[in-house]
């Protein structure tokens, strides 16, 4: 018969699933950058592919907390999204609308990021690991705060430039 799985159970794989997007998501940040038309989104970018480094050591903390080894599993999810902003990096390329595109593709990123660090955090809360749950909030943070920088970005000349051409 098998174990009956449990929110520990849940949390690690979760935590497994985060720690390949993360992983993933650092080899996707270059190609934006190198893709992006703007000088700011292109720094955005780069400054972001630097703050996922510290996500990534962050995940690796939590599963020094929890006595395990650093793995991932395969994130259907961020595959998919990481494909979608590649299919626009080469429908959009050389045109008006492609930052516009870029900036809608990471902060898909972003959201999906921030409703799994979101869980994490709360579960790591439930499960009395206190210190996990500041990692991620920390993280958490991180994230939302990239996705507000993308939005004043995509504000500021973005969406414009995409409409007038």
């Amino acid at each position: 018969m098998a174990k009956e799985k449990n929110l520990e159970d849940l949390f690690h794989d979760t935590l497994k699933d985060i720690y390949y997007a993360e992983r993933k998501i650092l080899k996707a940040l270059p190609k934006m950058a190198r893709a992006a038309q703007s000088p700011d989104l292109k720094g955005a970018f780069e400054r972001h592919r630097d703050e996922t480094e510290g996500h990534v050591d962050r995940l690796q903390q939590v599963f020094e907390l929890m006595g395990k080894r650093p793995q991932g599993k395969t994130c259907e999810a961020i595959d998919g999204i990481i494909s979608e902003g590649e299919e626009v990096m080469d429908a959009f390329k050389g045109t008006a609308a492609l930052d516009a595109g870029l900036i809608s593709s990471a902060q898909a990123v972003e959201h999906y990021e921030m409703t799994r660090y979101g869980t994490l955090k709360r579960w790591a809360e439930v499960l009395g690991m206190q210190d996990a749950a500041t990692l991620f909030g920390q993280t958490l943070d991180e994230e939302s705060q990239t996705d507000k920088a993308l939005t004043g970005l995509a504000d500021a000349s973005a969406n414009e430039m995409a409409k007038a051409a």
